[in-house]
């Protein structure tokens, strides 16, 4: 059942299409530049090895939906468990959890019938769904902050981000823009990447380096996807 991933990925759009931004540096009080006459693109590598390092994160992905929009919170951590919950016009209140091997999904009654009809939707409702992760964490590091997808970057004015300084990278491709965000105080942490094109989309993030409590579900709250499959 792919019922996460696809979830994950319907929330998470505006970052899967490249997600790293650079440093950059501010005008306004004559702080020194932490990365001035560095490439835009090697400062995309810099901030994609400081946040991938972090060992924790947490993001919040806003895209749109319809004539809505789609909000998830996912927090990860480095060793592929992560939490999330998604709140989707079509889909309702989803929650999914990574713990080692195993995933699991809890979602609305409507969501369940849409996917399986509506004699495993009664069975499954108000519990967590269980199947392999097959080795690969929704929330995984590596898809998250990947550098090789950052090229052709472009060093824009720099801004602030929830009151923190934070230098500005632009990519474009045919009709869309990709605006990145990295904190310029501290580790060059992305802060905030926004899509402007086919799949309209904002993630923040925080919280890098803090942990995060992962905890499988109690079994009584827990159906195998196995089981499900005679049904």
């Amino acid at each position: 059942m792919a019922a996460n991933r696809k979830l994950l990925a319907a929330a998470a759009a505006c970052v899967a299409a490249v997600i790293g931004i650079t440093g950059c540096s501010s005008d306004d009080d004559g702080a020194k530049d932490p990365f001035e006459g560095m490439k835009a693109d090697k400062i995309a590598n810099k901030a994609s090895k400081a946040s991938k390092n972090s060992g924790s994160f947490t993001m919040k992905s806003e895209v749109k939906e319809g004539s809505g929009k789609a909000v998830g919170v996912f927090s990860s951590v480095k060793g592929g468990d992560c939490k999330a919950t998604i709140d989707s016009p079509k889909n309702g209140h989803t929650e999914l959890l990574t713990v080692g091997k195993s995933s699991y999904v809890k979602a609305e009654e409507k969501f369940w019938k849409a996917r399986v009809g509506s004699t495993v939707a009664g069975r499954v409702k108000g519990r967590w769904v269980k199947q392999p992760s097959q080795g690969q964490s929704s929330c995984a590091f590596g898809d998250m902050f990947q550098s090789k997808k950052l090229k052709g970057l472009k060093r824009g004015k720099d801004a602030e981000v929830d009151g923190k300084k934070a230098a500005v990278l632009v990519k474009k491709k045919g009709d869309e823009t990709t605006t990145f965000y990295v904190a310029m105080e501290g580790k060059p942490y992305f802060l905030k990447v926004t899509n402007d094109g086919d799949e309209k989309g904002t993630a923040t993030f925080s919280g890098y380096g803090e942990p995060v409590d992962v905890k499988a579900p109690a079994s009584g709250e827990v159906v195998d996807q196995k089981e499900l499959a005679g049904l």
